[in-house]
């Protein structure tokens, strides 16, 4: 009999992927989508579809136990939002809501595994060493801050078996902010924001959907891994390779930090009473001008076996020929 899996933020970037790497291994699907996404790039795989109500614990707990799920990957979220509360609403109390569920039930699940963000441990000062998996958290956008109590508020619950992953920069097919700086180059124009080095780190979303469901039947549990593809770049390397893969040469430019982060609050104030959220905002800037988002993996490697099967240069290969063919770029 297959094991039954839930999988939550099925409809984004990084869910679809994992829908395909649980099919790919074998699990029955439950792909929890909200009534108003659009599941179009879903319906041709054969999962079952699933609303929760996160606002209230007796309701899930009440759809858990009918369901009986063996595992569960909590990847909803949101990465954009109005203000500190409402990232915490969605990303830490709603999560918490769904781990109290999970624990409540007669039946136990085997695995919770939570996907949450380097940017909860946020990034480090200096170019001197790597984030590891204990570094003390010091998140510097309200969405990091949000993962972290999320992180925090799971690590409370008794008995849950539970298992935290902290993807660094994820890139790759169905991406839409990493795809700004593909068009841009693509365009010929190369910017940067300040002139100063940085050390930076990548994982490829197949990388990250296959470590994440290789984790539900792992012996692993209460443990928090950070995922990349185990290399640093510096600032340049992501355009580097995507000039040479696109066949473009650009011009490239340093904007000043001060100009950049009064677009920025410009940006924010435009969208004030907007309901979508800019590209460009003071929060994305406190992660755009971090000297050093370099991560260490050597646990994960150790516990799981993980080997990335793309460096940054590989995957961007795949990631740009599939927005190629599909007319994203």
């Amino acid at each position: 009999m297959k094991k039954k899996v839930l999988i939550t933020g099925a409809s984004g970037f990084v869910g679809f992927h994992l829908l395909n790497e649980a099919l790919a291994d074998h699990l029955e699907i439950y792909a929890a989508v909200r009534s108003n996404s659009s599941i179009k790039h879903l319906q041709h795989l054969p999962v079952n579809y699933v609303h929760l109500d996160f606002t209230s614990v007796d309701n899930l707990s009440q759809h858990l136990a009918e369901s009986e799920y063996d595992y569960i990957i909590h990847a909803a979220g949101i990465t954009k939002a109005k203000s500190e509360a409402e990232y915490n609403l969605i990303n830490a109390e709603y999560t918490k809501n769904l781990a109290l569920a999970a624990n409540s039930l007669i039946k136990p699940i085997e695995k919770f595994v939570f996907v949450s963000s380097l940017a909860a441990l946020g990034p480090l000062k200096d170019l001197n060493g790597e984030i590891n998996d204990d570094t003390v958290a010091n998140p510097v956008t309200s969405y990091g801050k949000s993962k972290w109590l999320a992180e925090q508020y799971l690590q409370e619950i008794s008995g849950l078996p539970l298992v935290v992953i902290r993807p660094t920069a994820v890139y790759g097919p169905r991406e839409k902010d990493i795809l700004i700086l593909f068009k841009t180059i693509n365009k010929g124009l190369e910017p940067y924001i300040g002139n100063f080095n940085q050390q930076l780190s990548f994982i490829y979303v197949k990388d990250l959907a296959r470590v994440i469901v290789n984790v539900l039947g792992a012996a692993v549990i209460n443990k928090s891994y950070n995922v990349s593809d185990g290399k640093v770049y510096n600032r340049y390397a992501l355009a580097d390779f995507t000039k040479g893969l696109l066949g473009k040469k650009t011009i490239k430019f340093h904007l000043p930090v001060r100009a950049v982060s009064g677009l920025a609050s410009l940006m924010d104030l435009l969208y004030s009473r907007s309901q979508e959220t800019p590209a460009l905002n003071k929060e994305k800037m406190a992660e755009l001008t971090a000297v050093n988002w370099a991560c260490s993996i050597k646990n994960i490697k150790k516990d799981l076996g993980y080997q990335p099967n793309f460096n940054l240069e590989q995957g961007l290969k795949e990631t740009l020929f599939w927005y190629q063919h599909n007319h994203w770029l």
